[in-house]
């Protein structure tokens, strides 16, 4: 043998760990053993089992053989390298940014962090609820508006949100819009987007000269606007859009804001906007958390998560998730939005800047960039040039004669600075936290300005007409910690508060919380991603464009769908997307009335929520006694519509955790009557590389980055949901949001929704390739059949598929147990919190059950462990059953048990020993909630969702 072919075969033989054994749980003797347990000796048969035949998979996966961690992150650093980091100066709603390293290294690259779920279990999620209530206290003192979500997934979609709420305020009779022409483009584009969807005429013109009929819904405006200038009359044309019974919503820029009068004051009903230069790197467009505040009677209106204060069982103050009644899953087709969780963990980090900095430290930023502008503005006008005058905060426009401009534009690229070009012979110049005096001399030096003025302006001050007044964030968060050291134990008292991965398996059902691997997270945070603009030109985004074009390969390959468009930034905007493709399909064909469309009356209530966003009307069809869609229920309804059926949405497997055998039938049947199949993909963690939505027969799917393709949930986003889909639909697809096409399509702010984090799913599919997912797959599989297996015997498994099998999640059926023993679903999901564990998705899609996935990342001892705390909680209910403790002095009844509960008086049926170390293993690994039981009806009742509040029970 050769030197150099024994150098290979010696490394071949002791090549690093393969990463599927970093990141599934099972492996070898364990996973044969489970296996065992099955009576099957192979993932492949237990595989055979539960995949229906006529839907398996026979061709591979056109995926890269798998790379070790190490080799993945050089492959991808080569990419980012073809990204070109350039002095940015374009605006457009993105800013360079510095974020605190404090905030960087224990929010953003902490696990305890971004691993976190949604905080439906608030007992155990008090440290992001109070960050996020810090969040929504921002925005209300930025706006002047009294109440504000949790976060939005950009200032795009949250002018979209505001439009959709505007037309529900008018009970949907009002048909226009009017949006002022210097809102910045891509807002204008996704307006245009929803505006159609919605049957909305939007006239897109200059707002302070057009008037305002009776049929106008609402009014936009940007302040500053997209050419730097700030507003005036605001207030005038409030009173005008009031006057003719129409909203006035007011696009913001945040540190501006921390000047400038608030749209509040000035009159204005809704302001939107995006926190991105609160510490967010720009990210080549995301992810960075939108917003939305409004007046008090528009409140319960109000898109995306709310979190409000409540108290728990003992009268203490606490905090959890508001007004859930009006959100998609409980409301459906009439809810306020599609919207199911947003941008939390951008939200987080954009609090947290605001509280280390302080109202002196925004104020000063603010005052930098604003002072700094106002000097660039003074120097280039000394000098001759024609600068836009009016009062500007962060953003100068110019207008130059062709030939120097076109000199300009060759200085800029010698000097590696871009700038903004308009149409109209303009240049934009946009400054930030980040401007540094050279930099103000660079700008001038390429206007061929070598000398300064001798002498600063006359007007110190042209925003002194506009500055706001009174307190600025006078709640004690935002004036405590600015020292490091107070910061830095500010967020790890938060963080202690709150369960995640860090902690323990979270088995939500159809939520897949896998594993989101340090090695994918770490390109996260390079530079070479995170501080490229959206609007760079293509040969300086080379690194993004390499990055995009093999995911949408590969996601293709996963989906057996030639089309592939990574633009919507939440599952939510990938079920609108693929919805209007459809719509937009029919339209095509001169099928105008195919706005028909039948949903399961199982689907989650994202689903009928899209559906109407997109223009579409909802007929639910029947499941079957097996949790299965009721096929002749669904051909009657398909055939009794013909003429008007647009679309069938379908999970799959479906939201009961089954492989439906009769699928490929469902969507024949759709075809022959005209429609289309839509496939939500928050199950594709039990399809990758078994099946694929386009050997079933669907036409488009999305897919959920944030579950599948392990992006970390990061206590409720950010996520992405881009869709794939078949050659006909290709027309289709979302546009560029920075384009002006005939007809847009745009779904978010973006062309790659936030880009920034596709590189988690690009190292998770590179490390795995095409085998290592399907064995990731089949191994979710035996994960969920497993612990079905351990528990079957104590709690009935509602539903099962072929074989006797469940997919990658089931449900057990809790509902006869609970109501012989008079305790509710929620007993058992608070003690699981005692046992150390976050409960599984409770009374979804079957009320009274619960829905476990352990997804493929856990192992049999923690499978095991999760399983013996649900037998604990099985004998406990049976203590209450056999008279032995009465059901309103369980543990079940008074669970979460606190360490105030057990440091206090103690008169309970039960010990402090059983309430707090209910098993052996609790001892080792206790978490301990912060708070009793959350009383939710009183914080409904007593709504307060800002800082500085105290309850009075």
């Amino acid at each position: 043998m050769s030197f150099k072919s024994l150098l290979s075969s010696t490394y071949a033989d002791h090549a690093p760990t393969p990463f599927t054994h970093r990141h599934l749980g099972p492996v070898g003797s364990e996973q044969q053993a489970m296996l065992a347990t099955l009576g099957l000796d192979s993932l492949d048969a237990l595989a055979s089992e539960v995949v229906p035949p006529a839907i398996r998979r026979g061709d591979p996966m056109k995926i890269p053989p798998a790379l070790d961690e190490e080799a993945a992150l050089r492959e991808l650093r080569n990419i980012a390298s073809q990204n070109q980091i350039r002095r940015c100066h374009l605006g457009q709603g993105y800013f360079p940014s510095v974020m605190p390293g404090v905030i960087l290294r224990n929010i953003l690259e902490n696990p305890g962090w971004y691993t976190q779920y949604t905080p439906y279990q608030a007992e155990i999620a008090q440290g992001r609820l109070e960050g996020l209530l810090n969040f929504q206290t921002l925005i209300t003192e930025l706006t002047g508006l009294p109440f504000a979500n949790a976060s939005l997934l950009d200032e795009a979609t949250a002018c979209g949100e505001a439009l959709g709420l505007a037309h529900a305020h008018s009970r949907e009779k009002r048909k226009t819009a009017l949006v002022d022409a210097n809102l910045h483009p891509q807002n204008i584009q996704v307006l245009r987007t929803r505006a159609g969807a919605l049957g909305i005429s939007l006239k897109v013109t200059d707002v302070d000269e057009a008037p305002v009929p009776p049929d106008v819904c609402a009014v936009f405006i940007q302040s500053p606007d997209t050419r730097g200038q700030i507003r005036p009359g605001i207030a005038t044309l409030a009173a005008r859009a009031h006057a003719a019974g129409a909203l006035l919503v007011c696009a913001v820029d945040p540190l501006a804001q921390c000047l400038l009068k608030t749209p509040g004051e000035l009159g204005a009903d809704i302001a939107v906007g995006s926190t991105q230069r609160f510490g967010l790197p720009m990210g080549f467009g995301g992810p960075h958390a939108g917003f939305m505040a409004v007046t008090d009677p528009l409140k319960r209106r109000l898109p995306g998560r709310i979190v409000g204060a409540s108290v728990d069982c003992k009268g203490r103050p606490a905090y959890r998730l508001a007004l859930q009644t009006r959100e998609q899953h409980i409301r459906r087709d009439k809810a306020t939005s599609n919207i199911c969780t947003a941008q939390v963990l951008p939200a987080l980090l954009a609090a947290m800047y605001a509280i280390y900095h302080g109202p002196n430290g925004l104020q000063t930023i603010a005052r930098r960039v604003s002072r700094l502008t106002h000097l660039l503005h003074h120097a280039l006008r000394t000098a001759g040039l024609r600068v836009v005058e009016g009062p500007a905060f962060d953003t100068l426009c110019v207008h130059m004669d062709p030939e120097a401009l076109a000199t300009l534009q060759e200085r800029a690229e010698a000097a590696r600075i871009n700038l903004r070009y308009f149409e109209d012979d303009a240049v934009g110049i946009s400054l930030d936290e980040t401007t540094l005096p050279f930099h103000i001399l660079e700008l001038l030096d390429l206007f061929g300005i070598g000398d300064t003025p001798e002498r600063g302006p006359e007007n110190p001050d042209p925003l002194a007409d506009h500055l706001r007044t009174g307190d600025f964030l006078p709640q004690s968060v935002f004036r405590s910690y600015h020292s490091e050291h107070e910061m830095l134990r500010y967020l790890h008292r938060l963080q202690g508060r709150d369960l995640s991965l860090a902690h323990s398996m979270i088995p939500l059902g159809s939520c897949t919380m896998k594993l989101n691997a340090t090695a994918e997270m770490i390109p996260v945070t390079w530079p070479e991603f995170g501080s490229i603009h959206p609007a760079a030109p293509a040969d300086q985004t080379r690194g993004y464009a390499r990055l995009c074009k093999d995911l949408e390969h590969w996601l293709g390959e996963v989906t057996a769908f030639p089309v592939c468009s990574l633009q919507p930034n939440a599952g939510s905007q990938g079920e609108f997307a693929g919805l209007l493709a459809i719509r937009e399909y029919h339209l095509s064909r001169g099928d105008a009335q195919r706005t028909l469309c039948l949903i399961p009356a199982s689907a989650h209530g994202t689903n009928p929520a899209s559906a109407v966003m997109a223009g579409f009307e909802v007929m639910a069809v029947k499941c079957d006694e097996n949790g299965n869609v009721d096929l002749p229920d669904l051909a009657a309804k398909a055939e009794a519509h013909a003429d008007r059926l647009g679309a069938l949405m379908i999970t799959y497997p479906s939201t009961h955790g089954v492989f439906e055998e009769g699928v490929k039938d469902l969507c024949e049947t759709v075809h022959r009557f005209g429609g289309q199949v839509y496939m939500d993909g928050a199950n594709m963690n039990a399809q990758v590389g078994l099946t694929a939505p386009g050997l079933i027969g669907a036409d488009v799917c999305h897919l959920n980055l944030h579950k599948t393709f392990c992006i970390p949930h990061g206590g409720g986003g950010p996520g992405m949901g881009p869709i794939c889909a078949a050659e006909h639909l290709r027309p289709f697809m979302p546009t560029d949001p920075f384009a002006e096409p005939e007809r847009p399509l745009a779904i978010s702010a973006t062309a790659f929704g936030s880009a920034a984090i596709l590189v988690i799913p690009w190292m998770y599919i590179r490390m795995c390739g095409a085998d290592g997912l399907i064995e990731a797959t089949a191994t979710a599989l035996l994960n969920a059949n497993y612990m079905a297996k351990r528990l079957e015997n104590v709690y009935p498994v509602l539903y099962r598929g072929r074989n006797g099998r469940v997919a990658h999640e089931f449900i057990l059926d809790l509902r006869d147990l609970t109501r012989q023993a008079g305790l509710v679903i929620d007993d058992i999901a608070k003690r699981l919190m005692d046992y150390g564990f976050h409960a599984p998705t409770m009374s979804f899609p079957v009320p009274g059950t619960l829905m476990i996935e352990p997804t493929e990342s856990e192992t049999r001892a923690e499978l095991d462990r999760f399983c013996e705390a649900m037998i604990a909680i099985r004998a406990e209910i049976q203590a209450v059953l056999d008279g032995k403790i009465p059901a309103g002095d369980s543990p079940l009844h008074h669970a979460p048990h606190t360490a105030d509960d057990l440091a206090g008086d103690w008169t309970r049926a039960y010990s402090r020993e059983t309430a707090a170390f209910p098993l052996p293993y609790v001892r080792e690994r206790k978490f301990w909630p912060f708070v009793g039981r959350i009383d939710n009806t009183y914080g409904d009742r007593n709504l307060v969702c800002t800082c500085e509040w105290n309850p009075k029970v």
